[in-house]
């Protein structure tokens, strides 16, 4: 039997909500996961090499920036829904902490730093480090707890 990445729970209904009844296979948060750190890595690698240049960055570090921000935008919100499923509870301080400070690094960069001058560009390049850096806390401290800590 082929197990299914999105499952409707038919037994006994887990909310009044339609998306409260579907179950989220744990592995959907482990890909999306690798996926926001190959799309940071690039976002990160493309505004450091336009900062190093004192330079605005480009269209492709702003295309990867776009990227980065939905991949991790999805990831957060399969996040809660896996939190609302039970899984993860013993985790919830670096999930909530490491995964959301790179959300707020995408806030703060549209307000402070959008990289159209040298100044800016390594500006928005010390955010997205930082947010990388949680990133990969979050993903790298949330996997050890995933598999038994």
């Amino acid at each position: 039997e082929q197990m299914s990445l999105v499952s409707q729970q038919t037994a006994e209904p887990l909310g009044d909500g339609v998306i409260d009844n579907y179950i989220i296979d744990p592995s959907v948060h482990l890909t999306l996961g690798v996926l926001v750190l190959i799309s940071m890595t690039a976002a990160v690698a493309l505004t450091l090499r336009h900062a190093v240049r004192n330079e605005a960055i480009s269209g492709w570090a702003q295309v990867a920036m776009a990227i980065s921000a939905a991949i991790l935008a999805a990831q957060v919100l399969l996040g809660i829904k896996l939190l609302d499923q039970g899984q993860g509870i013993v985790q919830l301080y670096i999930h909530y902490v490491g995964g959301l400070i790179p959300m707020a690094v995408f806030a703060v960069s549209g307000w402070f730093a959008r990289g159209d001058s040298g100044r800016s560009a390594r500006v928005l390049a010390a955010l997205l480090v930082l947010g990388y850096v949680s990133a990969l806390m979050a993903f790298f401290i949330g996997r050890s707890y995933a598999n038994g800590g």
